[in-house]
Formats: structure tokens, sequence, C-alpha cells
């Protein structure tokens, strides 16, 4: 995971499998799908979707909240909340070559972390986003303390754009989650080319 740099986390939409073909082509390398509108076994066929998508393009598929329904699937792994399925369960149904990642909010949610069984983890969103209307941002200084004391590898979450993957970069970000900038995109894989590029032109100025 620590090679990641670009991870799309999307929900269900009529073009799935399209969309998220064209979004590895332009750069991204891990999937996620998050969809809370459908029941288990319209979600297992949608993952099975992505999961099909992520096989051809050679990247980590991670399906969220429901570690059963990714091991169905097929999927790499699964991403748990704090209010979620715990790691040490997700672990324990998917096995130890699974990918688990735990979203965290705050330091002591990000010092916790590393009593878990998780691979990596997501910090933020940094700024408010339209996928978590009701949390409040936890601002740039969070990227600052995940850089120097984040146990796994982390991947900074809320508004990930061309435009401010270098303000992240520069507070200690050097893996990026993104939603909105891909999924409201007219062409995805040119919006995850041009992020792709944002990213390794930050991170190639960053000390």
């Amino acid at each position: 995971m620590g090679a990641r740099r670009l991870y799309l986390c999307t929900p269900d939409r009529p073009d799935l499998g399209e969309f998220v073909a064209a979004c590895i082509r332009g750069g991204v390398d891990i999937v996620q799908l998050r969809e809370k509108g459908l029941e288990a076994r319209q979600l297992l066929r949608r993952a099975e979707v992505v999961a099909e998508q992520c096989r051809a393009g050679g990247v980590p598929f991670i399906l969220n909240d429901r570690p059963d329904l990714a091991l169905a699937a097929g999927a790499d792994g699964v991403h748990v909340g704090q209010d979620d399925c715990p790691p040490t369960v997700a672990r324990a149904i998917l096995g130890p070559k699974a990918v688990i990642g735990l979203s965290t909010h705050a330091p002591d949610q990000l010092d916790a972390a590393g009593t878990e069984p998780v691979d990596y983890v997501s910090t933020g969103p940094v700024v408010h986003t339209a996928t978590h209307p009701d949390r409040e941002p936890t601002g740039f200084g969070y990227l600052g303390y995940a850089a120097a004391h984040s146990p796994v590898p982390f991947f900074v979450t809320g508004g990930a754009s061309p435009d401010t993957v270098g303000a992240m970069a520069a507070a200690g970000a050097i893996r990026f989650v993104v939603v909105r900038y891909l999924t409201e995109a007219a062409d995805p894989e040119q919006a995850a080319g041009r992020l792709r590029s944002a990213i390794e032109a930050a991170l190639a100025q960053t000390p």
C-alpha cells in the first residue's frame, strides 16, 4: 500500500464498470466501492463489476464496510470506519493476505490504529465534504501529525484535486483519496491523468 498514490472512492453509478476502467487508465491505482444504499445482494453484484475491472487493470479493489461481501466478491480487502465492523473481525473473515483499511479523524484514533490489524488508514476529511456532510473537517494540521506518527501508510481524504494536492503534500500527505473530482468529471480518464500528474509534481517539490 505504501507505493499507492491515487485512491478512488466511488459510489455505485449506471456506468460503474466503464467509469472505474477509465479512472484506472488515467492513473488511479486503488479503488474502493462505497455504496450505502444497496441491499446485500445488489451490493455484491455491483462489487463484482468493480472487482473485474480492477483485476483487468492490475489494481487492488476495496469494498466499504462489508468484509463478508468483500470475500464473496473476490475483493482484495475492505475499508471500515470507526463505528463499522472492527478490523479484527474483518481480518478474521478475510484472512492474513487481505488489505484492511480504517478511517481516522483525530490523533487518538490514529494512535489506536497501531494496535489494530490494518494495512493503511485514511486521515481526514481535511476540508468539509459532501461525502461526510455532518463531520467536522480535521484541517491540515492532522496531516502533519499523521506524517510523523502514523503506524501504517495513510491516505488523506477531503477535496483532492489538481488545485489542492500541492498544499496537502506540503502538509505531509503523499497518498490521496479522490471522490468528487473524478465522479463528477465529464472525462474521468483525463481528469484522473491531470490529478495523477499534479500529485507527482507536488511530491517532486516536497523534501
